[in-house]
């Protein structure tokens, strides 16, 4: 691909830039759909605490239980056919979830939805970065910005149905049939071909046999805790933000809610940029300088606790792990002796168990030392970022030259 090439995308290039944008959105929106409905879940099954935070846990530990198969399906079925499907299957788990009588059947319908959506969320990616290949420049951030929108969009779809009166079984079904005519039709403009005709010129990529050195797996394993690094600091955000903003500092309700969304709009707003960052100062230097604004950003809220620097804080945070996740799974894709979507595979399939793990370890810490010494664990996640920011690469290289 030349310059030129990559300058100018084609029609089909910039339709099947929209087509992945696409399926990023609807998985972004379907989830969100549940989350709103799940304190009603909650009390018509008459689950007390731990019960609903085992059965909530059923999602992330499908995807960890399933998301070693994503890599196999997509060499086997293609990035999009799989993302499509696991979008339709998805839709379909969570709409039996909401249905379940019984907590038990919301555990395993919530554990399938989660094993689905692993493999959606690999294909996506997988195809997504497959058209950044061909463009030759970042996109990624930008697909990763419109999961956020999709994330905001069910939200709000999910507060109108609650609104209105709508069952659940009504809304999901709603929300289901919608994402899955949105994934159908994306598929028609998708990259045609197998995903290894995109895939960097490395042998063991084209024949399929592995060759992975020791190099290799010390830089998979940093581009792990960089991803984890940015999914620690979205869970302590999604989960802790508003308890400590309204139990530690008073906050009122309705103001301790913006911690999260402080987060979770500057996460957006620098996944707009992300891609002119990268591309210009390269996926090192603008990892590195997440990670100092984390460590620094939440680190002086902790510090020197008020309400206004907490959100601040929060909104660093959410600003400088913006581009983390996307950049370890580039990173991960482009690693050699590894077969098409293995590196990418593994470190989604790995990243997950931040979801499990982080909630225990900041409820322990918080029930020892307090919550504002659970929350250390955010500027700790910057400072490791920082320190294993250098196997990414110091410019970005997209495509052949």
């Amino acid at each position: 691909m030349t310059v030129d090439a990559a300058a100018r995308p084609s029609a089909a290039l910039r339709r099947a830039r929209a087509a992945v944008a696409a399926l990023f959105l609807t998985n972004g929106t379907l989830f969100a759909n549940l989350v709103p409905r799940l304190p009603q879940i909650k009390a018509d099954l008459a689950l007390d605490n731990s019960a609903y935070g085992l059965i909530v846990a059923a999602f992330p530990a499908g995807a960890i239980a399933a998301g070693l198969a994503a890599a196999a399906l997509i060499r086997r079925f293609g990035s999009a056919r799989m993302a499509v499907a696991g979008t339709i299957l998805t839709g379909l788990g969570l709409l039996a979830a909401v249905l379940a009588p019984t907590p038990a059947a919301l555990a395993a319908l919530l554990f399938l939805a989660g094993a689905t959506d692993s493999v959606t969320d690999v294909a996506q990616n997988a195809h997504g970065l497959r058209v950044q290949r061909r463009y030759g420049r970042s996109i990624i951030n930008s697909l990763h910005a419109v999961w956020s929108i999709g994330a905001v969009l069910g939200g709000a779809m999910a507060a109108g149905a609650i609104a209105v009166g709508l069952s659940r079984g009504v809304h999901l079904g709603i929300a289901a049939a919608l994402c899955t005519t949105i994934a159908l039709v994306a598929q028609r403009f998708c990259l045609p071909g197998r995903d290894e005709d995109a895939t960097s010129g490395a042998t063991p990529r084209e024949t399929g046999r592995s060759a992975i050195g020791a190099r290799t797996l010390l830089i998979l394993g940093a581009l792990v805790l960089i991803a984890m690094g940015g999914t620690l600091v979205e869970d302590a955000g999604s989960s802790w933000a508003a308890l400590y903003l309204s139990v530690d500092l008073g906050a009122p309700a309705a103001l301790a809610a913006t911690g999260f969304i402080a987060l979770v709009a500057a996460q957006f707003v620098g996944r707009l940029i992300g891609d002119r960052l990268v591309d210009r100062f390269g996926q090192r230097a603008v990892a590195r300088s997440g990670g100092l604004l984390v460590a620094a950003g939440m680190g002086l809220a902790l510090a020197f606790p008020t309400v206004p620097g907490t959100i601040a804080g929060f909104a660093a945070a959410g600003f400088g792990v913006s581009t983390l996740v996307p950049a370890a799974m580039h990173e991960a894709d482009e690693l050699p002796g590894l077969r098409a979507g293995t590196g990418l595979t593994l470190v989604s399939w790995l990243m997950r168990l931040s979801f499990l793990l982080s909630p225990p370890l900041v409820g322990l810490l918080a029930d020892a030392a307090g919550l504002r010494t659970g929350l250390l664990v955010v500027p700790a996640a910057g400072v490791v970022v920082v320190l294993l920011a250098g196997v990414l690469q110091p410019r970005r290289r997209t495509g052949r030259a």
